[in-house]
């Protein structure tokens, strides 16, 4: 009760400042700045609506932080302020802001095409893509935005984060500096709506259900919401059935990207030409990569945009990343980043964020102000230990890949299993489960109405009690075992099926005397922390592009590969991995029969017995960067 109690007073005076901040942030804007809209004409003849917030002190010239967006630039009118901005340490230094809906969007002119591809050879002034249209705002900004000071910064965090990203590519020389954050990278392997060709299902369909809808012409406010109704998510997905039923119930042939989503089951060129990182080369602006450990929509693109540009521009090009302990775009001002869910990360890392990373890199590049050495070409929070590390590259040189290997009666172990180790035949050295389509595994234990975002360090003891999730565990941990880079799984598996989904997840088991923290909602003695968990599905397991059956009962070796993490599984905690078949309604369900699952009927969903082997010729393991 006194927890409780405590936990209520912190809530609410949590949310009174949170709402004086906003007050005084409003009062700032309007007493500072002054606001312009106006179109922006791209070199197609198609014209952006832009609004431009300066500062009212005219004594000095200021720099140029532009944000592109298809979620809105709102407020509209000249005397209709935003309340606040992404980074309010910058807001209250004073720069010259600068907001634009994006083609096709709101109020701009033109066609919307979601990840609109990169046209590398541009022949004529049609050959526009996102790239050319930051680089024609750019140009007319520093030619006609008054008191600025011929530099640029591009940000964005998510789909924003795309468009910043845009900036790089054969970029304009006023563009000094870009932050892509939590940007969206490749929509078939890793980022929001499909992870290693799986669909996740709630996030595709609870976007385009509106985000999809078509714009006949330029709109300040959407002209209806369509409101799906879903108060138990888990219900709802199971009984809208085979992915066919989503457009006769709710899509039709109106929402173009879902009927785009069905038609390309695999990774062809309609997805390989959204897939922005091949065109991240011959950068000329600094980049600072950002994104979040627990960002259930776009840590992929985050740790991979990053990677792109180091390993194709030359080693002067100037690419930092942070990464902190945060859901999606929770450093952006919508989370204090103190604690996600039921896990407390002990101090306020999104205010850390703001001032001593993200203002620093735009003020180092635009004004000239501190010194490039303050920032690290890697700032990652390090979860577990609950503390920011620096490195000079990532992942650091100092990790070393050691093999935690499956262990028959749900061992994990750095050793590889051995005949002596087992004491019993090679042929039974394998766990199985009976995978049942009507009856998936859940993402998280509680009844939700939409994704949560706090699933990605949820409490896996409820997965745990499954038959069928096979979970190993080490033995306590006698010393701290830190964790820094990309995690690999390679498991030997075999199904009755001819397709199958393979979900590997990474936990931290706290010790039974684990004290409690008073905001978790359930006891943190035992608690097993979800650190990271992706799924695969199985016919991509040798190729995205050319996807292959299961044989039947045949034992297949599965790569698996995991975004990376940061983490310190602390002395006396245990490591944990759990195995599964699904992951519902997050992603959607494998019929476990080789078809294209967008055309399935309800008809083709069959149970399957699957089975994870660990005999020494086909040990199953997971490979973890250990820092020494």
């Amino acid at each position: 009760m006194k927890n409780s109690f405590l936990l209520f007073i912190c809530l609410f005076l949590s949310a009174s400042l949170w709402s004086q901040n906003i007050d005084a942030d409003s009062a700032f804007v309007r007493e500072n700045y002054t606001k312009r809209e106006l179109m922006v004409k791209m070199r197609d003849g198609v014209s952006l609506f832009t609004s431009i917030y300066t500062p009212k002190d005219a004594s000095k010239k200021y720099p140029i932080l532009l944000k592109r967006t298809p979620y809105t630039i709102a407020p509209y009118g000249d005397t209709a302020f935003l309340k606040t901005f992404q980074n309010k340490v910058l807001m209250r230094e004073l720069n010259i802001f600068v907001f634009q809906d994006v083609r096709g969007k709101w109020l701009s002119e033109g066609d919307f095409v979601d990840v609109r591809p990169v046209i590398r050879d541009r022949k004529t002034s049609k050959d526009i893509d996102e790239s050319t249209d930051v680089y024609d705002t750019v140009e007319w900004l520093v030619k006609n935005a008054k008191g600025n000071n011929g530099r640029v910064g591009v940000y964005g965090i998510s789909y924003p984060g795309f468009y910043a990203t845009n900036a790089l590519i054969k970029g304009h020389p006023s563009v000094k500096a870009v932050s892509p954050q939590a940007p969206v990278t490749d929509w078939f392997i890793g980022d929001d709506f499909h992870h290693n060709g799986a669909l996740m299902l709630m996030d595709a369909f609870s976007f385009y259900v509106n985000f999809g809808r078509p714009r006949p012409k330029p709109i300040t406010k959407m002209d209806s919401y369509v409101d799906t109704k879903v108060t138990d998510n888990y219900n709802f997905y199971l009984k809208m059935g085979a992915l066919p039923n989503y457009k006769k119930q709710w899509m039709g042939d109106s929402i173009q990207f879902w009927n785009d989503l069905m038609a390309h089951p695999n990774y062809d060129d309609f997805w390989k030409k959204r897939n922005i990182r091949p065109h991240l080369k011959g950068q000329t602006a600094a980049s600072l990569v950002v994104g979040g450990l627990f960002d259930a929509e776009d840590c992929f693109g985050a740790w991979r945009t990053y990677q792109s540009i180091e390993t194709q521009n030359a080693p002067s090009v100037s690419n930092r990343i942070v990464m902190g302990p945060w859901f999606h775009g929770a450093w952006g001002g919508r989370s204090t980043g103190e604690y996600l869910g039921n896990v407390n990360f002990n101090s306020p890392t999104s205010a850390y964020f703001q001032k001593e990373l993200e203002a620093k890199f735009f003020n180092f590049y635009l004004k000239d102000e501190g010194k490039m050495g303050d920032l690290a070409e890697a700032t990652i929070f390090e979860t577990g230990s609950n503390k920011w590390t620096t490195y000079p590259a990532w992942p650091p040189k100092e990790a070393q890949i050691q093999n935690l290997y499956l262990h028959q009666n749900g061992g994990l172990k750095f050793a590889p299993p051995s005949l002596a180790s087992m004491g019993r035949s090679t042929a039974l050295n394998f766990e199985e489960w009976i995978s049942d389509p009507a009856h998936p595994v859940p993402y998280t234990e509680d009844v939700h109405s939409n994704r949560t975002r706090e699933y990605m360090t949820d409490d896996q003891r409820f997965a745990a009690r499954r038959p069928d999730v096979l979970t190993f565990q080490t033995d306590v941990l006698t010393e701290d075992l830190t964790v820094t880079g990309t995690l690999n799984a390679q498991l030997f598996f075999s199904t009755t099926g001819t397709d199958a989904d393979l979900v590997v997840k990474v936990i931290d088991v706290f010790p039974e005397d684990a004290p409690q923290w008073e905001g978790s909602k359930v006891p943190q003695a035992g608690y097993q922390m979800l650190v990271r968990g992706e799924i695969l599905r199985g016919k991509f397991r040798n190729s995205f592009e050319n996807p292959e059956a299961f044989k039947p009962n045949e034992v297949t070796k599965v790569p698996i590969q995991l975004p990376d993490i940061a983490h310190s599984f602390k002395k006396g905690h245990r490591l944990m991995i759990q195995i599964q078949s699904s992951w519902f309604p997050l992603a959607d369900r494998n019929p476990q029969q080789f078809l294209n699952i967008y055309e399935a009927k309800d008809s083709d969903f069959k149970k399957a017995t699957h089975r994870v082997y660990f005999a020494p010729n086909s040990a199953s393991f997971i490979a973890l960067p250990v820092k020494r």
